[in-house]
Protein backbone atom coordinates (compact mmCIF):
# COMPACT_ATOMS: atom_id res chain seq x y z
CA UNK A 1 0.00 0.00 0.00
CA UNK A 2 3.14 2.69 0.59
CA UNK A 3 4.11 1.69 -2.79
CA UNK A 4 1.55 2.59 -4.40
CA UNK A 5 0.81 5.91 -2.46
CA UNK A 6 4.47 6.72 -3.06
CA UNK A 7 4.13 6.02 -6.85
CA UNK A 8 1.28 7.74 -6.78
CA UNK A 9 3.35 11.21 -5.11
CA UNK A 10 5.64 10.63 -7.55
CA UNK A 11 3.74 11.30 -10.78
CA UNK A 12 1.91 14.02 -9.56
CA UNK A 13 5.58 15.87 -9.35
CA UNK A 14 6.83 14.25 -12.60
CA UNK A 15 5.83 16.99 -14.95
CA UNK A 16 6.91 19.07 -17.81
CA UNK A 17 6.30 22.54 -18.62
CA UNK A 18 6.61 23.07 -22.51
CA UNK A 19 5.40 26.63 -23.30
CA UNK A 20 3.25 27.01 -20.45
CA UNK A 21 1.59 23.38 -20.70
CA UNK A 22 1.91 20.67 -18.35
CA UNK A 23 2.70 17.18 -19.64
CA UNK A 24 3.55 14.34 -17.68
CA UNK A 25 7.33 13.08 -17.75
CA UNK A 26 5.81 9.28 -17.57
CA UNK A 27 3.43 7.17 -19.44
CA UNK A 28 2.53 3.63 -18.84
CA UNK A 29 1.49 1.55 -21.72
CA UNK A 30 1.48 -2.10 -22.00
CA UNK A 31 3.13 -2.35 -18.30
CA UNK A 32 5.81 -0.30 -18.46
CA UNK A 33 6.55 2.71 -18.01
CA UNK A 34 7.88 5.41 -20.93
CA UNK A 35 9.93 8.15 -19.60
CA UNK A 36 9.84 11.77 -21.51
CA UNK A 37 12.55 12.08 -24.59
CA UNK A 38 11.19 15.39 -25.57
CA UNK A 39 8.63 17.71 -26.09
CA UNK A 40 7.86 20.74 -28.41
CA UNK A 41 5.27 23.05 -29.98
CA UNK A 42 3.82 21.85 -33.53
CA UNK A 43 3.79 25.09 -35.65
CA UNK A 44 2.68 25.88 -38.93
CA UNK A 45 2.69 29.38 -40.27
CA UNK A 46 3.63 31.13 -36.96
CA UNK A 47 0.59 29.45 -35.33
CA UNK A 48 1.33 27.03 -32.38
CA UNK A 49 -1.24 23.91 -33.18
CA UNK A 50 -0.41 21.38 -30.39
CA UNK A 51 2.40 20.79 -27.49
CA UNK A 52 4.05 16.91 -29.12
CA UNK A 53 5.88 15.08 -26.51
CA UNK A 54 7.82 11.43 -27.69
CA UNK A 55 7.46 9.03 -24.69
CA UNK A 56 10.62 6.09 -25.32
CA UNK A 57 11.27 2.90 -22.87
CA UNK A 58 15.46 4.67 -22.73
CA UNK A 59 16.01 7.94 -23.77
CA UNK A 60 18.28 8.82 -27.49
CA UNK A 61 18.55 11.41 -29.87
CA UNK A 62 18.62 9.10 -32.60
CA UNK A 63 15.79 9.53 -34.64
CA UNK A 64 16.21 6.45 -37.02
CA UNK A 65 16.88 3.86 -34.03
CA UNK A 66 13.51 5.22 -32.54
CA UNK A 67 11.73 4.63 -36.15
CA UNK A 68 12.76 1.26 -36.29
CA UNK A 69 12.69 0.03 -33.00
CA UNK A 70 10.35 -2.40 -32.40
CA UNK A 71 10.02 -1.30 -28.58
CA UNK A 72 6.66 0.36 -26.43
CA UNK A 73 6.86 4.49 -26.97
CA UNK A 74 4.29 6.98 -27.53
CA UNK A 75 3.48 10.25 -28.64
CA UNK A 76 1.70 12.50 -26.83
CA UNK A 77 0.03 15.28 -28.18
CA UNK A 78 -2.14 17.95 -26.84
CA UNK A 79 -4.48 20.64 -29.01
CA UNK A 80 -3.54 23.94 -27.87
CA UNK A 81 -5.51 25.90 -30.22
CA UNK A 82 -8.90 26.05 -32.51
CA UNK A 83 -7.54 25.80 -35.35
CA UNK A 84 -6.95 22.14 -35.37
CA UNK A 85 -9.45 20.66 -37.05
CA UNK A 86 -10.43 17.00 -38.38
CA UNK A 87 -10.13 18.18 -41.49
CA UNK A 88 -6.78 20.12 -41.45
CA UNK A 89 -5.77 16.85 -39.17
CA UNK A 90 -6.55 14.20 -41.93
CA UNK A 91 -4.77 16.63 -44.12
CA UNK A 92 -1.83 16.76 -42.31
CA UNK A 93 -1.64 12.79 -41.24
CA UNK A 94 -1.65 12.03 -45.34
CA UNK A 95 0.86 14.87 -46.02
CA UNK A 96 3.08 13.46 -42.81
CA UNK A 97 2.94 9.49 -44.33
CA UNK A 98 3.72 10.84 -48.05
CA UNK A 99 6.97 12.47 -46.54
CA UNK A 100 7.60 9.61 -43.98
CA UNK A 101 7.75 6.83 -46.46
CA UNK A 102 8.79 8.87 -49.41
CA UNK A 103 5.32 8.67 -51.24
CA UNK A 104 5.05 5.11 -50.94
CA UNK A 105 2.00 4.80 -48.81
CA UNK A 106 0.32 2.37 -50.85
CA UNK A 107 1.04 -0.58 -48.56
CA UNK A 108 -0.21 0.78 -45.70
CA UNK A 109 -2.70 2.73 -47.39
CA UNK A 110 -5.62 0.95 -45.78
CA UNK A 111 -4.27 0.89 -42.46
CA UNK A 112 -3.63 5.32 -42.87
CA UNK A 113 -7.79 5.13 -43.98
CA UNK A 114 -8.46 3.22 -40.73
CA UNK A 115 -6.31 5.29 -38.72
CA UNK A 116 -8.05 8.64 -40.17
CA UNK A 117 -11.45 6.98 -40.00
CA UNK A 118 -11.89 5.83 -37.13
CA UNK A 119 -8.96 7.82 -34.99
CA UNK A 120 -9.48 11.12 -36.12
CA UNK A 121 -13.08 11.38 -37.39
CA UNK A 122 -14.75 13.39 -34.45
CA UNK A 123 -14.53 16.94 -33.65
CA UNK A 124 -11.22 18.19 -32.33
CA UNK A 125 -10.90 21.11 -30.07
CA UNK A 126 -8.61 22.95 -28.12
CA UNK A 127 -8.00 20.94 -25.03
CA UNK A 128 -8.19 17.45 -26.34
CA UNK A 129 -5.39 15.28 -25.74
CA UNK A 130 -4.19 12.09 -29.03
CA UNK A 131 -2.21 9.44 -27.59
CA UNK A 132 -0.16 7.59 -30.18
CA UNK A 133 0.89 4.00 -28.62
CA UNK A 134 2.83 1.85 -30.13
CA UNK A 135 3.02 -2.01 -28.32
CA UNK A 136 5.43 -4.11 -30.08
CA UNK A 137 3.04 -7.51 -31.20
CA UNK A 138 -0.19 -5.55 -30.03
CA UNK A 139 0.34 -2.19 -32.68
CA UNK A 140 -0.25 0.82 -32.59
CA UNK A 141 -3.44 2.75 -30.45
CA UNK A 142 -4.79 5.80 -31.24
CA UNK A 143 -6.51 7.30 -27.82
CA UNK A 144 -8.18 10.29 -27.55
CA UNK A 145 -9.16 11.92 -23.91
CA UNK A 146 -8.12 8.50 -22.46
CA UNK A 147 -10.32 6.51 -25.12
CA UNK A 148 -9.16 4.14 -27.14
CA UNK A 149 -10.19 4.65 -30.20
CA UNK A 150 -8.52 2.03 -32.51
CA UNK A 151 -5.59 -0.16 -32.98
CA UNK A 152 -3.90 -0.90 -36.27
CA UNK A 153 -1.56 -3.62 -36.39
CA UNK A 154 2.09 -4.04 -37.66
CA UNK A 155 5.81 -2.41 -36.99
CA UNK A 156 5.55 -1.74 -40.61
CA UNK A 157 2.56 1.13 -39.88
CA UNK A 158 4.20 2.43 -36.43
CA UNK A 159 7.79 2.97 -38.59
CA UNK A 160 5.62 5.16 -40.81
CA UNK A 161 3.32 6.72 -38.21
CA UNK A 162 6.62 7.88 -35.78
CA UNK A 163 8.46 9.13 -38.77
CA UNK A 164 5.79 11.63 -39.49
CA UNK A 165 7.54 13.24 -36.54
CA UNK A 166 11.20 11.79 -36.91
CA UNK A 167 11.90 11.51 -40.37
CA UNK A 168 14.19 13.31 -42.40
CA UNK A 169 11.31 15.41 -43.63
CA UNK A 170 9.28 15.80 -40.38
CA UNK A 171 5.92 17.64 -39.94
CA UNK A 172 8.34 20.06 -38.08
CA UNK A 173 11.90 20.28 -37.73
CA UNK A 174 12.17 22.22 -34.68
CA UNK A 175 9.57 19.90 -32.88
CA UNK A 176 11.85 16.82 -34.13
CA UNK A 177 14.51 18.38 -32.65
CA UNK A 178 12.89 19.48 -29.37
CA UNK A 179 11.40 15.23 -29.57
CA UNK A 180 14.88 13.89 -29.59
CA UNK A 181 15.95 15.86 -26.39
CA UNK A 182 18.00 18.77 -28.57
Amino acid sequence: MTMIAFVSVLSVNAQTKINGIVMPNVVKANGKYLKINGGGIREKLFLDLYVGVLYLEEKTSDANKIINADKSMAIKMRIISGMVSKDNMEEAIREGFDKSTGNKTDPIKDKINTLISKGFAGEIIKGDVFDLVYVPGKGTELIKNNKILVTIKGLDFKKALFGIWLCDKPADANLKKKMLGN
